[in-house]
């Protein structure tokens, strides 16, 4: 691989970081909704714990765009893996429907993280509603790795913007309804967002997918332990990360002000994730470009401590002044009495996002 310039890195960076901008979106539209229809506070309570749920589950299938992207280049390799997405898909799937037993379910909810019986029955609606969340994901973000590693990434952002109209029609669809719980209005929103976006990824990758399968080198097979022996790390790592939201969803339901500490919850991370996403979509740039001789590794590092720089100013400069009300209360929706409740937590975590960039490099 030739010497990459900052111009380069940025070009290629640009679309997959408006692609998890966009997405990030989905997050603060959806809790406005639901603050504004009945029950705001068990409905936004219910919605955080429903999609911190979703999010452990889909946990081992997320980080296959990363594994496509890397070793999808010729028909062995791109059936080899296709076969290794459906599987983890299923298995994820199985789980879930598992994790939806009533019994189950309510021992996990009610018992262990002792929801009050209103939030229990919203979140398990919710819940139910996302059962296509996670497969949606795997499969969209395994021909999604295919698009990048043939530098179609603008692709990406186009099925990103095809996600959000799904999901915002449907969600206005549903609250102009007003008689569906918030809760199940976002999670089917979410749901039906990623739906579409997977079709649509599908669709846009057909050239490039003719393209790999054409590559029919016989000397460089993939084997499915070589998969696994690639895949493991990163799927652990993306199960430890996410699951410090059911992790902390526990830890909030033993604590004072369980409710209001749930409701403003999904507002908050909502926020923040906007500007860690910035974060979230570099990792695709240090896999693209450092190369295993890594001298790309000076300007990719620079690249991004800059990028850490920017976006704990922008987020520290929205929660340390009035614009973090703006947001809380005249934007999400939330009481004042929640509003001011949100502040500090919001304040704790200006520095996430600084953290998701060096993560990802």
């Amino acid at each position: 691989m030739g010497k990459v310039s900052y111009k380069k890195i940025l070009i290629f960076w640009l679309p997959l970081a408006a692609t998890w901008l966009m997405m990030s979106i989905e997050g603060p539209f959806l809790a406005a909704v639901i603050a504004r229809l009945a029950e705001p506070k068990f409905n936004l309570a219910a919605y955080g714990v429903a999609f911190s749920f979703a999010l452990i589950i889909e946990a081992p299938i997320i980080m296959i765009m990363s594994a496509s992207t890397a070793l999808v280049e010729n028909r062995d390799s791109f059936i080899k893996l296709r076969n290794y997405t459906y599987f983890l898909n299923s298995i994820i799937t199985i789980l879930m429907l598992f994790f939806l037993i009533p019994d189950i379910f309510y021992f996990l909810t009610m018992e262990l993280i002792e929801l009050p019986e209103r939030v229990a029955q919203l979140t398990y609606w919710a819940t139910l509603v996302l059962l296509p969340w996670p497969g949606a994901i795997g499969y969209r973000r395994f021909y999604q790795g295919i698009l990048i590693r043939n530098n179609l990434t603008r692709r990406v952002a186009y099925g990103t913007i095809i996600r959000l109209s799904a999901m915002a029609i449907s969600a206005l669809v549903m609250y102009l309804d007003r008689r569906i719980p918030g809760v199940v209005v976002g999670a089917a929103a979410l749901s039906i967002g990623v739906t579409v976006e997977a079709v649509a990824s599908r669709l846009m990758s057909v050239a490039a997918v003719k393209n790999v399968t054409r590559q029919n080198d016989t000397s460089r097979k993939l084997t499915y332990t070589a998969i696994t022996k690639f895949y493991y790390p990163l799927a652990m790592t993306s199960i430890l990360a996410l699951g410090v939201h059911p992790l902390v969803t526990f830890f909030i339901g033993q604590s004072r002000m369980a409710i209001e500490s749930l409701a403003v919850l999904p507002v908050i991370t909502s926020l923040v994730f906007v500007f860690r996403s910035i974060g979230l979509s570099y990792q695709e740039v240090a896999i693209s470009f450092v190369g295993s001789d890594i001298k790309n590794y000076p300007r990719i590092r620079n690249f991004a401590l800059l990028l850490t720089t920017l976006v704990v100013i922008v987020l520290s400069s929205i929660a340390f002044s009035p614009l973090a009300d703006i947001w809380l209360h005249s934007i999400s929706g939330l009481t004042l009495d929640l509003t001011e409740f949100a502040r500090i937590p919001l304040q704790i975590m200006c520095i996430m996002p600084g953290l998701s960039v060096l993560l990802s490099l």
